[in-house]
């Protein structure tokens, strides 16, 4: 299933899912969807297994953490959360030998908090893994010490004009 991008997300230099200099980072792009999804697209390597040819749990976790939470900026770009609360479920494994692809969305909002729900999405359509999430919202100088623009940057790499969520 195709979808249109109405555009991408900033990554971080150093951050564990999207960070560009980071060395163990998976590499996170962010695309904005039509229909105010986010969809994150990961790519684990052998470092990020659990069990031998499957993505740990914790990281799948992480993964949907970060998606669900940068959802919210797709309407308001000046708004960060930290997360009060991720429940999360596990269908099926996740293989490594390719992209993790996880959609999400908000699905309440207010002036302090935020939710929404995501899901690893596979190859074949299933779902993966689920999570649902509730963030409070905060100013980023209320979240990092110094300079956060020098960290925080446009994704340099092509944005499609359309994605497939598989």
């Amino acid at each position: 299933m195709n979808r249109k991008v109405v555009g991408a997300q900033n990554v971080s230099r150093m951050c564990v899912v999207c960070g560009t200099e980071n060395s163990a980072s998976l590499r996170g792009r962010f695309y904005e969807l039509e229909d105010e999804e986010l969809l994150g697209i990961f790519s684990p390597r052998p470092e990020h297994q659990g069990y031998p040819g499957r993505l740990h749990g914790g990281i799948a976790s992480m993964v949907l953490d970060e998606t669900i939470g940068r959802a919210v900026n797709i309407r308001t770009r000046d708004v960060w959360g930290v997360t009060l609360q991720l429940s999360v479920k596990y269908r099926k494994p996740v293989p490594l030998d390719q992209e993790v692809r996880v959609i999400a969305r908000i699905t309440k909002d207010s002036d302090r908090m935020f939710e929404g729900t995501g899901e690893i999405i596979l190859a074949d359509g299933t779902v993966a893994v689920e999570a649902r999430g509730k963030y409070l919202r905060l100013p980023i100088d209320r979240i990092v010490d110094g300079d956060f623009t020098a960290d925080w940057h446009a994704d340099e790499r092509e944005t499609p004009e359309e994605v497939e969520l598989w």
